[in-house]
């Protein structure tokens, strides 16, 4: 891979910046339905208003603009507009056979900009991240309590799904694989397969990320692993970095990240929410206050790798990452 040796390097000398959140972002744009479906999906069959992923193929200077406001704001890294991209949550919109297209175009979007900032400053090389999201099953529990011992969906079935996104990230352009929000880490161990098949297939070295969810105060994953477990859990393969996102606000992830921290010889990383949601689910924390909570990260050298989830905005990452420019990054064994 291509940007491998660049990222390597980055990673080593600072702090790298990830960007926020893709959703919170095209909530401004405020797309109708028929914004959503564009000429080419008119009539589709099923309601397409919330499927953000196809926004790269009906609204992509959109998806274009918004990654261009959080490289502009200091990101080093750009997520994918593909959280949902594999066939499994595709299929809530009859949208299953549009799924290669749908990662291949998204990831050509992000390297596009990321390469135009990258020629505008060759001593900020941007890097593209092919966000692979949890699905909307999970392999782990039953959705059905009724009967404990019935899963929505089988591993192979996980890895089959998986495996398909990720070569369509990689084909247009993505230099990481982010397989990230996981709440099940059996669904991210058959994406690590998917992953690590891919490997061996084409014989390349994929930088990979994985970010789990801690889901409340007792600081466990959905599946119910502590943040230790979740950590040895996925430490089987040579990551580029290991780290938590979503569900909690800067300050509630600090003990987390330090559980990790000690216990990795991968990069940390971090994106937390802007805060915790309040009554109407809307995220009030500001881009200063948010950065006063990561500055304990940055004192404490406990990450490599940070940005925001939900409620994060181009500001909230600018302030991140003036912040992050005064602190040296977390030592970790850099191995390509």
């Amino acid at each position: 891979m291509k940007n491998s040796e660049q990222l390597y390097k980055a990673i080593s000398e600072r702090i790298l910046i990830l960007d926020g959140a893709m959703g919170t972002m095209i909530q401004r744009y405020n797309f109708s339905e028929e914004d959503y479906r564009g000429e080419r999906f008119k009539d589709w069959e099923s309601s397409l208003k919330g499927n953000n992923d196809l926004l790269s193929l009906t609204q992509p200077e959109a998806i274009e603009e918004i990654h261009k406001q959080y490289l502009s704001a200091g990101a080093d890294i750009i997520e994918t507009n593909t959280f949902s991209g594999t066939t499994i949550a595709m299929a809530d919109y009859h949208m299953e056979d549009l799924v290669y297209e749908l990662n291949y175009e998204s990831a050509k979007i992000a390297r596009k900009v990321c390469d135009e900032f990258t020629a505008q400053n060759p001593d900020k090389p941007r890097f593209v991240a092919g966000s692979i999201g949890p699905t909307n099953r999970t392999a782990s529990l039953s959705p059905d309590v009724n009967d404990p011992g019935y899963r929505a969906i089988t591993f192979d079935e996980l890895r089959i799904a998986y495996k398909q996104q990720a070569e369509a990230l990689l084909d247009g352009g993505s230099d990481i694989l982010l397989v990230e929000t996981i709440f099940d880490t059996l669904n991210a161990k058959a994406g690590l397969f998917a992953i690590d098949q891919i490997q061996e297939e084409r014989n390349i070295k994929i930088p990979i990320m994985v970010s789990g969810t801690i889901t409340d105060a007792s600081g466990r994953t959905l599946s119910g692993q502590t943040a230790e477990a979740f950590l040895i859990s996925v430490s089987h393969l040579n990551l580029l970095s290991v780290g938590f996102n979503c569900a909690l606000g800067a300050k509630q992830l600090t003990p987390y990240l330090e559980a990790i921290s000690s216990q990795s010889e991968f990069g940390i990383s971090a994106y937390p929410n802007a805060g915790l949601p309040n009554a109407f689910g809307q995220y009030d924390e500001t881009a200063s206050q948010m950065a006063e909570q990561v500055q304990e990260y940055l004192e404490k050298g406990l990450i490599n790798i940070i940005g925001g989830c939900c409620g994060t905005t181009p500001e909230h990452i600018k302030a991140i990452a003036d912040l992050a420019n005064n602190y040296e990054p977390r030592t970790i064994n850099v191995t390509i």
